[in-house]
Protein backbone atom coordinates (compact mmCIF):
# COMPACT_ATOMS: atom_id res chain seq x y z
CA UNK A 1 0.00 0.00 0.00
CA UNK A 2 2.69 2.59 1.32
CA UNK A 3 4.14 1.56 -2.43
CA UNK A 4 1.13 2.46 -4.06
CA UNK A 5 1.06 5.75 -2.50
CA UNK A 6 4.36 6.93 -2.94
CA UNK A 7 3.89 5.84 -6.96
CA UNK A 8 0.34 8.13 -7.02
CA UNK A 9 1.93 10.92 -5.30
CA UNK A 10 4.92 10.66 -7.51
CA UNK A 11 2.07 10.16 -10.53
CA UNK A 12 0.57 13.12 -9.01
CA UNK A 13 3.50 15.28 -9.08
CA UNK A 14 4.69 14.96 -13.09
CA UNK A 15 0.97 15.29 -13.63
CA UNK A 16 0.96 18.56 -11.91
CA UNK A 17 4.42 19.55 -13.77
CA UNK A 18 2.12 19.80 -17.17
CA UNK A 19 -0.94 21.02 -15.36
CA UNK A 20 -0.09 24.71 -16.17
CA UNK A 21 0.92 25.25 -19.20
CA UNK A 22 2.45 28.52 -20.31
CA UNK A 23 -0.63 29.46 -23.17
CA UNK A 24 -3.28 27.77 -21.70
CA UNK A 25 -2.50 25.08 -24.37
CA UNK A 26 -5.77 22.69 -24.93
CA UNK A 27 -8.13 25.27 -23.57
CA UNK A 28 -10.97 26.22 -26.11
CA UNK A 29 -11.97 29.66 -27.43
CA UNK A 30 -15.40 30.44 -28.49
CA UNK A 31 -15.31 32.79 -32.13
CA UNK A 32 -18.52 34.24 -33.17
CA UNK A 33 -18.46 36.00 -36.38
CA UNK A 34 -21.41 37.78 -38.06
CA UNK A 35 -21.24 36.77 -41.87
CA UNK A 36 -19.16 35.62 -44.31
CA UNK A 37 -20.65 37.96 -46.66
CA UNK A 38 -17.39 40.23 -46.40
CA UNK A 39 -14.58 39.08 -47.26
CA UNK A 40 -13.11 41.01 -44.15
CA UNK A 41 -14.80 38.77 -41.66
CA UNK A 42 -13.74 35.82 -43.43
CA UNK A 43 -9.97 37.22 -42.98
CA UNK A 44 -10.72 38.03 -39.40
CA UNK A 45 -11.90 34.13 -38.71
CA UNK A 46 -9.19 32.77 -40.22
CA UNK A 47 -6.67 34.86 -38.52
CA UNK A 48 -7.87 34.66 -35.30
CA UNK A 49 -7.80 31.01 -35.35
CA UNK A 50 -4.61 30.10 -37.12
CA UNK A 51 -2.97 32.68 -34.07
CA UNK A 52 -5.17 31.15 -31.54
CA UNK A 53 -4.18 27.64 -32.28
CA UNK A 54 -0.58 28.77 -32.55
CA UNK A 55 -0.73 29.96 -29.08
CA UNK A 56 -2.23 26.36 -28.23
CA UNK A 57 -5.99 26.75 -28.15
CA UNK A 58 -8.46 24.71 -29.41
CA UNK A 59 -11.48 27.24 -31.37
CA UNK A 60 -14.81 26.93 -32.32
CA UNK A 61 -15.80 29.37 -35.50
CA UNK A 62 -18.66 30.29 -36.35
CA UNK A 63 -20.06 32.62 -38.82
CA UNK A 64 -24.26 33.65 -37.96
CA UNK A 65 -24.78 35.43 -41.74
CA UNK A 66 -26.24 38.70 -40.52
CA UNK A 67 -29.16 36.66 -38.30
CA UNK A 68 -28.92 37.51 -34.67
CA UNK A 69 -30.98 34.52 -33.36
CA UNK A 70 -28.52 32.32 -35.19
CA UNK A 71 -25.79 34.26 -33.18
CA UNK A 72 -27.60 34.21 -30.34
CA UNK A 73 -27.95 30.41 -30.62
CA UNK A 74 -24.62 29.80 -31.49
CA UNK A 75 -22.85 31.44 -28.20
CA UNK A 76 -25.31 29.76 -26.25
CA UNK A 77 -24.39 26.40 -27.72
CA UNK A 78 -20.29 27.48 -27.33
CA UNK A 79 -21.80 28.24 -23.29
CA UNK A 80 -23.35 24.71 -22.99
CA UNK A 81 -20.56 22.81 -24.82
CA UNK A 82 -17.94 25.19 -22.23
CA UNK A 83 -16.00 26.87 -23.80
CA UNK A 84 -13.53 28.77 -21.78
CA UNK A 85 -13.48 32.20 -23.23
CA UNK A 86 -15.84 34.15 -25.93
CA UNK A 87 -14.51 36.36 -28.72
CA UNK A 88 -17.86 38.11 -30.29
CA UNK A 89 -18.30 40.20 -33.25
CA UNK A 90 -21.74 41.04 -32.59
CA UNK A 91 -24.62 41.71 -35.59
CA UNK A 92 -26.39 43.52 -33.04
CA UNK A 93 -24.45 44.94 -30.02
CA UNK A 94 -27.71 45.51 -28.39
CA UNK A 95 -29.24 41.88 -28.16
CA UNK A 96 -27.04 39.65 -26.37
CA UNK A 97 -27.12 40.61 -22.89
CA UNK A 98 -28.88 37.43 -21.42
CA UNK A 99 -26.72 35.01 -23.62
CA UNK A 100 -23.41 36.85 -21.67
CA UNK A 101 -25.41 36.64 -18.59
CA UNK A 102 -25.17 32.85 -18.80
CA UNK A 103 -21.29 33.48 -20.38
CA UNK A 104 -20.98 35.14 -17.14
CA UNK A 105 -22.52 32.41 -14.89
CA UNK A 106 -20.33 30.29 -16.18
CA UNK A 107 -17.15 31.62 -15.41
CA UNK A 108 -16.25 32.60 -19.44
CA UNK A 109 -15.22 35.75 -19.91
CA UNK A 110 -15.40 37.70 -23.30
CA UNK A 111 -14.00 39.69 -25.36
CA UNK A 112 -16.03 41.97 -27.49
CA UNK A 113 -14.21 42.37 -31.32
CA UNK A 114 -14.67 45.23 -33.38
CA UNK A 115 -17.78 45.99 -32.71
CA UNK A 116 -18.89 46.79 -29.02
CA UNK A 117 -21.65 44.65 -27.42
CA UNK A 118 -23.56 46.99 -25.70
CA UNK A 119 -26.02 46.87 -22.38
CA UNK A 120 -24.54 44.33 -20.82
CA UNK A 121 -21.89 44.34 -17.65
CA UNK A 122 -21.06 40.87 -18.95
CA UNK A 123 -18.50 42.46 -21.27
CA UNK A 124 -14.78 42.22 -20.27
CA UNK A 125 -12.47 43.80 -22.78
CA UNK A 126 -12.97 44.80 -26.00
CA UNK A 127 -10.84 45.03 -29.33
CA UNK A 128 -11.07 47.49 -32.16
CA UNK A 129 -9.36 50.08 -34.45
CA UNK A 130 -10.02 53.68 -33.49
CA UNK A 131 -13.42 54.60 -35.31
CA UNK A 132 -13.76 58.02 -34.74
CA UNK A 133 -10.27 58.53 -36.09
CA UNK A 134 -11.60 56.07 -39.09
CA UNK A 135 -14.06 58.83 -39.89
CA UNK A 136 -11.35 61.67 -39.83
CA UNK A 137 -9.71 59.57 -42.21
CA UNK A 138 -12.15 59.04 -44.91
CA UNK A 139 -13.75 62.68 -44.26
CA UNK A 140 -10.40 64.20 -44.90
CA UNK A 141 -9.90 62.23 -48.33
CA UNK A 142 -12.87 63.16 -49.64
CA UNK A 143 -12.52 66.52 -49.13
CA UNK A 144 -9.02 66.25 -50.50
CA UNK A 145 -10.19 64.22 -53.17
CA UNK A 146 -13.04 67.20 -53.66
CA UNK A 147 -10.08 69.72 -54.06
CA UNK A 148 -8.29 67.38 -56.55
CA UNK A 149 -10.92 66.72 -59.03
CA UNK A 150 -13.35 69.46 -58.95
CA UNK A 151 -11.41 72.79 -57.87
CA UNK A 152 -13.17 75.17 -59.63
CA UNK A 153 -16.71 73.71 -57.73
CA UNK A 154 -17.77 77.00 -55.59
CA UNK A 155 -19.86 74.57 -53.61
CA UNK A 156 -19.30 70.87 -53.68
CA UNK A 157 -22.54 68.69 -53.99
CA UNK A 158 -21.88 65.73 -51.73
CA UNK A 159 -24.13 62.82 -50.11
CA UNK A 160 -23.87 61.02 -46.86
CA UNK A 161 -24.32 57.12 -46.22
CA UNK A 162 -23.49 55.73 -43.01
CA UNK A 163 -23.18 52.35 -41.47
CA UNK A 164 -25.74 50.01 -39.62
CA UNK A 165 -27.56 51.78 -36.58
CA UNK A 166 -27.20 48.49 -35.04
CA UNK A 167 -23.24 48.61 -35.14
CA UNK A 168 -21.94 51.20 -32.52
CA UNK A 169 -18.85 51.42 -34.53
CA UNK A 170 -21.06 53.54 -37.15
CA UNK A 171 -21.63 56.04 -34.98
CA UNK A 172 -18.03 56.86 -34.53
CA UNK A 173 -17.74 56.77 -38.19
CA UNK A 174 -20.24 59.28 -38.42
CA UNK A 175 -19.24 61.14 -35.86
CA UNK A 176 -15.38 61.42 -36.66
CA UNK A 177 -15.85 62.25 -40.71
CA UNK A 178 -19.02 65.29 -39.40
CA UNK A 179 -16.17 66.59 -37.69
CA UNK A 180 -14.72 67.58 -40.46
CA UNK A 181 -17.12 67.87 -43.09
CA UNK A 182 -19.88 69.99 -40.57
CA UNK A 183 -17.41 72.65 -40.62
CA UNK A 184 -17.37 73.01 -44.66
CA UNK A 185 -21.33 72.52 -44.68
CA UNK A 186 -21.73 75.34 -42.48
CA UNK A 187 -19.63 77.37 -44.61
CA UNK A 188 -21.86 76.67 -47.56
CA UNK A 189 -18.81 74.90 -49.45
CA UNK A 190 -20.23 71.46 -49.04
CA UNK A 191 -24.26 71.06 -49.82
CA UNK A 192 -26.18 68.44 -49.18
CA UNK A 193 -28.39 68.69 -51.19
CA UNK A 194 -31.14 66.48 -50.33
CA UNK A 195 -30.85 67.35 -46.82
CA UNK A 196 -30.46 63.62 -45.35
CA UNK A 197 -27.84 63.95 -42.34
CA UNK A 198 -27.85 62.11 -38.99
CA UNK A 199 -27.70 58.18 -38.76
CA UNK A 200 -31.67 57.97 -38.61
CA UNK A 201 -31.28 59.44 -42.33
CA UNK A 202 -28.08 57.96 -43.77
CA UNK A 203 -28.08 54.66 -41.64
CA UNK A 204 -27.46 51.21 -44.09
CA UNK A 205 -28.87 48.45 -42.03
CA UNK A 206 -26.68 45.40 -42.00
CA UNK A 207 -23.83 47.37 -44.29
CA UNK A 208 -25.85 45.82 -47.08
CA UNK A 209 -24.51 47.51 -50.60
CA UNK A 210 -27.79 46.68 -52.47
CA UNK A 211 -29.30 48.87 -49.67
CA UNK A 212 -26.95 51.79 -50.58
CA UNK A 213 -27.37 51.08 -54.43
CA UNK A 214 -30.59 51.67 -54.27
CA UNK A 215 -30.88 54.60 -51.90
CA UNK A 216 -28.38 55.81 -54.08
CA UNK A 217 -30.32 55.38 -57.39
CA UNK A 218 -33.34 57.36 -54.90
CA UNK A 219 -31.01 60.15 -54.50
CA UNK A 220 -29.79 61.09 -57.83
CA UNK A 221 -33.51 60.83 -59.24
CA UNK A 222 -34.74 62.74 -56.50
CA UNK A 223 -31.77 65.75 -55.98
CA UNK A 224 -29.44 65.57 -59.29
CA UNK A 225 -32.06 65.82 -62.33
CA UNK A 226 -30.58 69.51 -63.28
CA UNK A 227 -27.17 68.73 -60.46
CA UNK A 228 -24.12 67.24 -60.39
CA UNK A 229 -22.92 65.16 -57.52
CA UNK A 230 -19.18 65.70 -56.32
CA UNK A 231 -18.69 63.30 -53.67
CA UNK A 232 -20.00 60.45 -51.50
CA UNK A 233 -19.37 59.95 -47.87
CA UNK A 234 -19.28 55.77 -47.22
CA UNK A 235 -18.48 54.04 -44.39
CA UNK A 236 -17.74 50.73 -45.58
CA UNK A 237 -15.84 49.34 -49.28
CA UNK A 238 -19.42 47.37 -49.58
CA UNK A 239 -21.31 49.98 -49.36
CA UNK A 240 -18.96 52.33 -51.89
CA UNK A 241 -19.06 49.33 -54.38
CA UNK A 242 -23.26 49.38 -54.62
CA UNK A 243 -23.03 53.30 -54.75
CA UNK A 244 -20.78 53.27 -57.68
CA UNK A 245 -22.69 50.84 -59.56
CA UNK A 246 -25.66 53.31 -59.13
CA UNK A 247 -23.86 56.32 -60.37
CA UNK A 248 -22.48 54.20 -63.18
CA UNK A 249 -26.05 53.35 -64.37
CA UNK A 250 -26.74 57.27 -64.16
CA UNK A 251 -23.70 58.04 -66.18
CA UNK A 252 -21.34 59.11 -64.05
CA UNK A 253 -17.35 58.02 -65.01
CA UNK A 254 -18.25 58.37 -68.90
CA UNK A 255 -17.88 61.08 -71.13
CA UNK A 256 -17.99 64.23 -69.31
CA UNK A 257 -19.54 63.15 -66.35
CA UNK A 258 -16.73 62.69 -63.69
CA UNK A 259 -16.54 60.47 -61.23
CA UNK A 260 -17.62 61.88 -57.91
CA UNK A 261 -14.93 61.08 -55.15
CA UNK A 262 -16.23 58.26 -52.79
CA UNK A 263 -14.71 57.28 -50.03
CA UNK A 264 -14.77 53.29 -48.02
CA UNK A 265 -12.99 50.99 -45.50
CA UNK A 266 -11.72 47.74 -44.74
CA UNK A 267 -9.39 48.02 -48.15
CA UNK A 268 -11.56 45.00 -49.87
CA UNK A 269 -10.08 44.19 -53.43
CA UNK A 270 -13.27 44.77 -55.13
CA UNK A 271 -12.56 48.23 -53.90
CA UNK A 272 -8.67 48.43 -54.16
CA UNK A 273 -9.48 47.18 -58.05
CA UNK A 274 -11.89 50.15 -58.05
CA UNK A 275 -9.16 52.93 -56.69
CA UNK A 276 -6.84 52.01 -59.62
CA UNK A 277 -9.55 51.83 -62.22
CA UNK A 278 -10.52 55.52 -60.31
CA UNK A 279 -13.63 54.83 -59.35
CA UNK A 280 -13.43 54.69 -56.18
CA UNK A 281 -11.05 57.39 -54.40
CA UNK A 282 -9.95 55.87 -51.00
CA UNK A 283 -10.69 53.62 -48.51
CA UNK A 284 -9.29 52.96 -44.90
CA UNK A 285 -7.07 50.20 -44.22
CA UNK A 286 -7.70 48.04 -41.02
CA UNK A 287 -4.63 45.15 -40.60
CA UNK A 288 -7.27 42.52 -39.13
CA UNK A 289 -4.09 40.51 -38.47
CA UNK A 290 -3.10 42.89 -35.70
CA UNK A 291 -6.87 42.99 -34.18
CA UNK A 292 -6.68 39.07 -33.92
CA UNK A 293 -3.19 39.31 -32.53
CA UNK A 294 -4.37 41.94 -29.79
CA UNK A 295 -7.43 39.48 -29.29
CA UNK A 296 -5.52 36.87 -28.45
CA UNK A 297 -3.33 38.36 -26.37
CA UNK A 298 -6.43 39.68 -24.27
CA UNK A 299 -7.59 35.83 -23.79
CA UNK A 300 -4.65 34.60 -22.93
CA UNK A 301 -3.55 36.68 -20.39
CA UNK A 302 -7.62 36.31 -19.05
CA UNK A 303 -7.28 32.32 -19.26
CA UNK A 304 -3.73 32.87 -17.51
CA UNK A 305 -5.15 35.15 -14.49
CA UNK A 306 -2.96 38.40 -15.50
CA UNK A 307 -4.06 41.71 -16.97
CA UNK A 308 -4.69 42.04 -20.83
CA UNK A 309 -3.07 44.91 -22.30
CA UNK A 310 -5.40 48.17 -22.82
CA UNK A 311 -4.71 51.81 -24.07
CA UNK A 312 -8.12 53.47 -23.51
CA UNK A 313 -10.09 53.37 -21.18
CA UNK A 314 -12.62 56.05 -21.12
CA UNK A 315 -14.24 56.04 -24.98
CA UNK A 316 -16.42 53.09 -24.96
CA UNK A 317 -19.33 53.25 -22.16
CA UNK A 318 -21.75 50.88 -23.46
CA UNK A 319 -24.48 51.72 -21.40
CA UNK A 320 -23.73 50.18 -18.35
CA UNK A 321 -20.07 50.60 -18.13
CA UNK A 322 -16.89 51.89 -19.75
CA UNK A 323 -15.16 48.71 -21.07
CA UNK A 324 -11.45 48.54 -21.05
CA UNK A 325 -10.23 48.71 -25.00
CA UNK A 326 -7.28 48.24 -26.91
CA UNK A 327 -7.23 50.46 -30.74
CA UNK A 328 -5.46 49.92 -33.01
CA UNK A 329 -4.33 52.79 -35.76
CA UNK A 330 -6.44 53.06 -39.35
CA UNK A 331 -4.48 54.06 -42.55
CA UNK A 332 -5.69 55.92 -45.37
CA UNK A 333 -5.50 54.24 -48.42
CA UNK A 334 -5.77 55.98 -52.29
CA UNK A 335 -4.59 55.60 -55.60
CA UNK A 336 -0.70 57.08 -54.04
CA UNK A 337 -0.42 54.43 -51.76
CA UNK A 338 -1.91 51.08 -52.11
CA UNK A 339 1.17 49.15 -53.21
CA UNK A 340 2.96 50.83 -50.16
CA UNK A 341 0.66 50.13 -47.70
CA UNK A 342 -1.02 46.91 -48.78
CA UNK A 343 1.88 45.10 -50.92
CA UNK A 344 5.09 46.61 -50.11
CA UNK A 345 4.69 46.90 -46.25
CA UNK A 346 2.12 45.18 -44.44
CA UNK A 347 1.89 41.95 -47.44
CA UNK A 348 -1.89 42.10 -46.66
CA UNK A 349 -1.90 41.20 -50.28
CA UNK A 350 0.26 40.26 -52.84
CA UNK A 351 0.65 42.11 -56.62
CA UNK A 352 -1.15 39.03 -58.27
CA UNK A 353 -3.88 38.93 -55.96
CA UNK A 354 -4.75 42.92 -57.33
CA UNK A 355 -3.76 42.84 -60.42
CA UNK A 356 -5.84 39.86 -61.43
Amino acid sequence: MRRMISALAVAAVAAASFAVPVFAAGETVGIAMPTKSSSRWISDGESMVKQFQDAGFNTDLQYAEDNIPNQLAQIENMITKGVNALVVASIDGTTLSNALENAAAAGIPVVAYDRLIRNSPNVDYYATFDNFKVGVLQATSLVDGLKERFPDAETWNVELFGGSPDDNNAYFFYDGAMSILQPLIDSGKVDIVSGQMGMNQVGTLRWDGSVAQARMDNLLSANYTDKTINGVLSPYDGLSIGIISSLKGFGYGSGDQKMPIITGQDAELPSIKAIIAGDQYSTVFKDTRELAKVTVGMVQALLEGGEPEINDTTTYDNGVKVVPSYLLAPVSVDASNWQQVLVDQSHYYTLDQIKN
